[in-house]
Formats: C-alpha cells, sequence, structure tokens
C-alpha cells in the first residue's frame, strides 16, 4: 500500500516523454511491417511536435533502421530518444509503468503483466519495467514491483483519487476477487479513494476483455469522453447505450452529473470477416495536445469536434491508425506517459 501524501497524475498532467516500443521483424506485426511502421512514424512525428518519445529498441539494427525511418520523416530528432530493451511485443501501455507522485519522489508501480490473462507469451514484456529502471532510463524513480495482473490500459485517473475501470476486465484477471476487495486493493496501490467501476461496455475484435481505454476517459475531474453507438442494427448497440447509462448516473466528488462527450460510432472495419476494435475513445493526452484515432472514416473529422470541445485549449492531431487495429489496439494502447520529471 502507498505512502500518504501519494497521487496518480492524471494523463493531461505534465510529461517529460511518451514511451513506446518500435516494431520489427520478431514482433507480431510481422506480417504488415511496413503499414505499421507508417502509422508508428506518424506517431513520432505527432508527439515529438510537443515533447521528447522515449523509444525501445529490440537491437542495433532495429536502432539504425528506425533512426533512418525517423529522419528521413524529418522527426524532431533532438527529441527522440532510443533505448536497447527485448521485448515481447509493442503494447506499452499494458507492460510499461504506472507512475505515481510520492513525498519521497516518482514511483513506478511495476504490476504483473501476463499477456491479458495468459493469451499470449509476455515474459519479456512483464520485465520491461525493471529492465528500463535497472538501466537508469527513469533516474533516481523508485520501482515498486507489484504481485498482481493490472493492464495500464484498464485503468483512467482524475488525478483526484478517482479511478475509473471496467469490471469484465479485472474480474478475468482475478476471478477469486469480489468487486468490493478489487476496488480496495486497486485504491491503495494507486492512491484512488473512488472507483467507478462500469459492468458495461465492450468492442468487437478487443482481446483485453473490455479495457477502458477504448471505451470512457477523463478528460477533466468533471467529463469523461466515451465511445458512443448510434446505429440500432449494430451489435455493440444495446451494450455502449448502457454504458452510457451507467456514465450518466456517475456523480463526480462534489455530487454533479459529469459532463459526457459522446464519440461518434465509425463504420465497421473487417479483416478477413474479422471485426476490428476501432474507438475513437483510444486517444493520447500529451503537453499541448491530444492525438487522436483515426481510421479513414467518415465520422473521423465529427470525432476531433468532440475531442476539441473536451479537450478545449489543447491541439487536437490526428493519427492514423487503421493499420493498428488489425494486431486489436491503437494509439492509446501503444503508447505510455512519462510524468514531468521521470526522464532526466
Amino acid at each position: 500500500m502507498q505512502a500518504a501524501g501519494a497521487r496518480f497524475p492524471a494523463e493531461w498532467e505534465p510529461q517529460s516523454a511518451v514511451l513506446i516500443a518500435w516494431p520489427h521483424a520478431g514482433t507480431d506485426w510481422s506480417a504488415r511491417l511496413g503499414e505499421v511502421e507508417e502509422a508508428y512514424i506518424a506517431l513520432v512525428l505527432a508527439i515529438t511536435r510537443y515533447q521528447p518519445v522515449v523509444v525501445c529498441v529490440a537491437d542495433d539494427d532495429v536502432e539504425a533502421y528506425a533512426l533512418a525511418r525517423l529522419s528521413s520523416a524529418r522527426a524532431e530528432m533532438s527529441r527522440v530518444r532510443f533505448v536497447s530493451a527485448v521485448y515481447d511485443d509493442t503494447w506499452l501501455r499494458d507492460s510499461g509503468p504506472i507512475t505515481l507522485r510520492t513525498p519521497r519522489g516518482l514511483c513506478l508501480l511495476d504490476f504483473r503483466f501476463t499477456g491479458w490473462g495468459g493469451k499470449y507469451g509476455a515474459s519479456r514484456d512483464d520485465a520491461l519495467v525493471e529492465r528500463l529502471h535497472d538501466d537508469g532510463l527513469f533516474g533516481d524513480a523508485h520501482r515498486e514491483p507489484i504481485d498482481f495482473a493490472l493492464e495500464g490500459g484498464a485503468i483512467d485517473t482524475d488525478g483526484d483519487g478517482t479511478l475509473l475501470t471496467t469490471w469484465r476486465c479485472l474480474q478475468e484477471r482475478h476471478p477469486d476477487l469480489d468487486r468490493d476487495t478489487l476496488a480496495a486493493r486497486l485504491c491503495g496501490w494507486l492512491s484512488q479513494d473512488r472507483v467507478l467501476g462500469l459492468a458495461h461496455g465492450y468492442l468487437e475484435g478487443d482481446d483485453t476483455d473490455a479495457h477502458i481505454d477504448t471505451l470512457a476517459r477523463f478528460c477533466a475531474r468533471d467529463g469523461i469522453v466515451h465511445q458512443a453507438c448510434d446505429d440500432r442494427d449494430d451489435p455493440h448497440f444495446a451494450e455502449l447505450g448502457a454504458m452510457a447509462t451507467e456514465l450518466a448516473a456517475l456523480r463526480t466528488r462534489d455530487g454533479a452529473p459529469y459532463r459526457l462527450f459522446p464519440l461518434p460510432w465509425p463504420a465497421p472495419i473487417l479483416e478477413a470477416g474479422r471485426r476490428l476494435a476501432a474507438s475513437y475513445a483510444n486517444f493520447l493526452v500529451i503537453n499541448g495536445a491530444v492525438l487522436a484515432p483515426v481510421y479513414g472514416d467518415p465520422a473521423d473529422d465529427a470525432a476531433l469536434a468532440v475531442l476539441a470541445d473536451a479537450f478545449p485549449g489543447r491541439d487536437i492531431v490526428p493519427v492514423p491508425c487503421r493499420a493498428l487495429i488489425w494486431q486489436n489496439g491503437s494509439l492509446h494502447c501503444l503508447t505510455m506517459q512519462l510524468p514531468e520529471g521521470l526522464v532526466p
């Protein structure tokens, strides 16, 4: 459990960098590596307009290749830092560090990463935070290993002690624990005093068991952006409608209803008969901007407009993500923000 005075900062608070891992032929991206690399280049270009990015690379050859591709694309290379690390996959939202501010300084919570409940091999990803910490990436931050399976995409905080999550994901990982026990443990580790758990919400093609970062996200202490579905013939209509009803019933710490920002629904994207999990809720907040996933859909522009309303004063930057959802995740899933002061 955390000491008094610890705090889990919201994503929109100042950051030192964003952490990603470069795709290569040894990852699951190998069959479509070219188009996925284009998505990564677009992501790095967008991030480095505003702040540094730390890029994990599997070996010297991967680093040299990534350096050449990013330099050719005219990325702001003074804001790109490469670090050597082995990894199974590139979904760093789930295998990267969850950072708290504490009276002793920054603390990296290193939860177990089990490949989304044992669906995939993940031993190297589970060791990633320890390896990066031991290599000095995080300066004098303390690492706290926690023997409990939890992915960063499963939780979202308002920075003021309120955690948003889905019960489905938590209970898939820990079927022996009831909701009260799960909430108490998360509050202790993450320095929260409220857990708002949703019973509804899912996306076809999502293999995370309903991560909250594909469904609903805080945009302020009194605001929530969420993925909506207005197509009555779509199989998501009832479930996402029930989720919207749950969100409308939630109350802020002051007892007021949250301001809700429903995102438009993209048309189904199919791959060999399999529906892919395209969600506009999988955005990334960085210093001065919100990076928004777009899919080449007519609803893209409407989604950007909703995010502009939800995050006034920030640039809204579209990042093409259609290639990414082939592997069941999008922009936020690939990235982990590193709070100000964490990366020297």
